[in-house]
């Protein structure tokens, strides 16, 4: 606005001096050419009404806000209703309804802002005027005279940038919003838009922000203070300087006072009010790092990442936080037990699923998220050493050829291979002869192992693990069956849980439900089990693996009800695991270094893994009522094929 009234004080006065130093050169001036200069500036007028029409057309269309929808900050929650973080890009941002914004509050920015708000059509003649003198005042743009519905165009189509030309353009689209949008809709919309400081965007971020509170429920004395706000947040925030934030407080509730929109006494009341203050809560760190970067990793494969960060979901997952908290303590404490046991800088990861419905419980990806956030629960792929050996006898069961009590040989033999010939080994370098399959389970010992899975075929073997969710590659080597692949904790935990639900499988999942700010349903994880496995193969598997803790190498994961789990150690000594189950839960443990150098000579899951497992599960565990597997003998036993 300055610049038009500069333009038009100071501009003719140059063409008349112009005009007066062309006279003294000629001496006189014709009529002729007086018209011309007539008709140049009628030209010009003209051809600047034309411009300002045309940009004025390729304005914005502001129908577009009928179906206008914010960015909104996600939250994510425990199983409980816990809010564990939130998150967002630039915007922190909560939309809530008209009705659930404080009386107060509206009538504070009203009387801040735009006091004839209900009353003008877009644009207000008075706030404009005085705009104008005090620009002209001062020389240049102080004072913008912008309603609300000006302010509400400005911040979500226009640039920062003021001006002239600008300002104009805040009038023309103020006037067409209010003709396609009722006072209510763009003071709500307003409220939701509007920067508040700390990367605070809309009422209820700042509330909650500010004051530690919603909306709904600022009080006089709080509104107040927010709405001194708005035209510089970050100066007058009450977390950068009270003093200023209360002067700004003053002013507002003097301007409400001067309106009659309270009383005198409202006025001295607010101005004493006590002002609690909340904290600063954008871009603050999750209560459960590993969990809650599973879940944003989950959300953005499936809805993508500008949904996840401004799309206002609300994501309630499986865990609960003091669960969890335990699982992360137990591991902290454990790390520091196999730190003086000569496991030098130990890794350990923990993953805890509900086998009913592939749920996860509690996962934890490490020692400390805050020196290090990667997660090895969901992102390190380890060797599993043993602890694959289930997955061999299990497909060996499937095809009715074996049973527990089928009888292998453990003696030394030799497999020629790609690579040359292979001498495989057991763990302790000797061999034991005629056993069991219960037997060599329970014993770990490889050459059985190896053994049964030429016999079913190593391709079999690998089509069990994809039915379980191991997708790590894998060829059908001699050496398969000693695990010598890659897999996550997860995946062995979700792999075991399904044998613990008797072959049945829902997609393992760290979210039960998700929905949009509204409440409108956008993912529901309700299990939905299939029968992936064969249900009898799946409980001799169990009931092999009740023998590995009750008389094997799994001794150290013994509870006071029945268990089934298995051990794994590499050659190397680079990984070890212990993976068990009650019926009632399925949890994976894994040990190892990130370097994946060896840990300590000698150490072996059964010995250093298991009992993490086992003081694990009695926490987990405790009211939980004891179970007992279903028997092989409830199902029917396959047909050899």
């Amino acid at each position: 606005m300055s610049s038009s009234r500069t333009f038009e004080n100071k501009q003719p006065q140059r063409r008349a001096s112009s005009g007066f130093d062309f006279l003294k050169g000629v001496g006189q001036v014709t009529g002729g050419t007086l018209l011309s200069i007539t008709m140049l500036t009628s030209s010009i007028v003209a051809g600047g009404l034309v411009g300002l029409a045309i940009s004025f057309r390729n304005l914005p269309d502001v129908r577009q806000l009928r179906n206008f929808l914010p960015s909104e900050t996600t939250y994510i929650y425990d199983i409980k209703g816990k809010l564990l973080t939130s998150v967002h890009g630039e915007a922190n941002r909560e939309v809530v309804p008209l009705d659930r914004i404080s009386p107060n509050l509206k009538r504070a920015v009203l009387a801040s802002e735009d006091s004839h708000f209900y009353s003008h059509h877009g644009i207000n003649p008075t706030g404009v005027g005085r705009a104008l003198v005090v620009n002209a005042v001062a020389g240049g743009v102080r004072e913008g005279g912008s309603t609300i519905t000006m302010q509400l165009v400005k911040n979500l189509f226009l640039s920062q940038k003021r001006a002239f030309t600008r300002k104009l353009a805040e009038g023309v689209l103020a006037i067409r919003l209010e003709q396609i949008l009722s006072k209510d809709q763009i003071l709500e919309m307003y409220l939701n838009q509007v920067y508040w400081g700390h990367n605070n965007y809309g009422v209820q971020t700042a509330a909650r922000s500010y004051f530690d509170k919603a909306a709904e429920t600022l009080t006089l004395g709080e509104s107040a203070m927010m709405a001194g706000l708005i035209q510089a947040p970050e100066e007058f925030s009450p977390f950068v300087s009270m003093k200023l934030a209360k002067q700004k407080q003053k002013e507002v509730l003097g301007r409400m006072l001067e309106l009659n929109w309270i009383s005198q006494q409202e006025y001295d009341d607010a101005l004493k009010q006590e002002i609690k203050l909340g904290r600063i809560r954008s871009f603050q760190g999750s209560a459960l790092p590993y969990v809650t970067n599973t879940v944003a990793q989950e959300l953005r494969k499936k809805f993508g990442g500008e949904a996840l960060t401004k799309g206002g979901m609300r994501v309630q997952t499986t865990v609960d936080a003091e669960f969890q908290k335990m699982a992360e303590q137990t591991v902290v404490k454990w790390h520091k037990t196999l730190l003086s046991q000569g496991l030098y800088k130990n890794q350990i990861a923990l993953v805890a699923i509900d086998p009913r419905t592939h749920f996860v419980k509690a996962l934890v990806g490490g020692v400390d998220p805050k020196v290090s956030e990667f997660n090895r629960a969901t992102q390190a792929q380890r060797q599993p050493g043993s602890s694959f050996k289930p997955f061999v006898y299990y497909t060996g069961f499937a095809t009715g050829k074996f049973a527990p009590d089928s009888t292998v040989v453990d003696a030394p033999v030799s497999y020629r291979d790609g690579n040359g010939w292979y001498f495989p080994r057991n763990y302790d370098g000797g061999f034991s002869g005629a056993m069991s399959i219960r037997t060599a389970l329970a014993q770990s010992r490889n050459i059985p192992v190896i053994k049964v899975g030429k016999a079913v075929g190593m391709n079999r073997v690998i089509e069990t693990c994809r039915t379980l969710g191991i997708m790590s590659p894998m060829e059908p080597v001699t050496s398969l069956p000693l695990g010598a692949i890659g897999v996550t904790p997860l995946e062995m935990a979700s792999a075991y849980a399904t044998f613990a639900n008797y072959g049945w499988q829902s997609p393992p999942t760290i979210i039960t439900r998700v929905t949009d700010s509204s409440g409108n349903v956008l993912l529901d994880n309700t299990p939905k089990p299939q029968l992936v496995l064969d249900p009898w193969a799946s409980a001799a598997i169990i009931d092999v693996m009740q023998t590995v803790v009750s008389s094997g190498t799994g001794k150290g994961a013994a509870l006071d009800r029945p268990v089934a789990g298995k051990t794994g150690t590499t050659s190397s000594e680079k990984d070890i695991w212990f993976v068990g189950t009650v019926p009632q839960l399925t949890t994976a443990v894994w040990v190892g270094r990130d370097d994946n150098r060896q840990l300590a000579s000698g150490a072996t899951g059964g010995g250093m893994v298991a009992p993490v497992w086992r003081d694990f599960m009695q926490k987990a565990l405790k009211g939980v009522p004891v179970e007992k597997f279903k028997s092989p003998s409830k199902f029917p036993r396959p047909k050899s094929n």
